[in-house]
């Protein structure tokens, strides 16, 4: 349906003034229309989708779920070479997966599970241990690579700084600082996520901001 009223307003058709509205701020921008595309993908698979085999399996998710956003906004800055694309991928792909992990506890009560597997059962862990809250050894491992594996993401996204003007260079900064810091914060509950939903505080957006002005 959306996708539908999506191609319509591109050709000039419109369904109302929201649509007229985001199909003329892409063509004055000259945005892609394909991550709009992705985007909507995305939603739709959320609906139906609530467990991910492999890593590959979510990577392409969040190739339509979060990629396209950090495009949109480069375009929108005029910023259109592939490198930072690369590097701002990077850093979606890492936003959108330190999300899942803040969010474990929240998401099964959705029946919703957005780790591989795979992975789960290379370590062990079995898909009952998250509606019962059962955080053990095994779990623990499992969410310690995912959160290391996360921080490389975060590590290659940030070659993306020096590429971006000034106001915007501090707000993906502070960005980016709020998404390692959350899992700063997954590593000091010994990642029981289970049981614990990490949170920024007050003092955390406080630092986080300063160290993006300062940086």
């Amino acid at each position: 349906m959306y996708e539908d009223t999506f191609s319509k307003s591109l050709e000039g058709k419109y369904q109302n003034d929201f649509w007229y509205a985001l199909s003329n701020t892409i063509q004055q921008f000259n945005l892609t229309p394909k991550y709009f595309y992705d985007l909507l993908s995305a939603f739709k698979q959320d609906i139906s989708k609530t467990r991910y085999t492999s890593f590959d399996n979510i990577l392409n998710y969040c190739e339509r779920s979060a990629n396209p956003v950090g495009r949109i906004v480069l375009e929108l800055f005029d910023i259109r070479d592939e490198e930072a694309f690369k590097y701002s991928d990077a850093i979606c792909t890492a936003l959108q997966l330190a999300n899942f992990y803040q969010d474990v506890s929240i998401d099964i009560k959705k029946d919703r599970i957005y780790i591989p597997i795979d992975e789960m059962e290379k370590f062990g862990v079995k898909l009952n241990q998250f509606e019962l809250k059962q955080n053990n050894t095994k779990f623990e491992q499992l969410l310690k690579y995912q959160v290391d594996r996360t921080k490389d993401y975060f590590s290659l996204g940030r070659n993306l700084f020096p590429r971006l003007p000034g106001k915007l260079e501090k707000q993906i900064k502070a960005t980016v600082f709020g998404g390692e810091k959350i899992l700063e914060k997954i590593e000091k509950i010994n990642y029981d996520i289970l049981n614990h939903r990490p949170k920024l505080s007050k003092i955390d957006y406080f630092n986080i901001l300063l160290k993006a002005l300062i940086k």
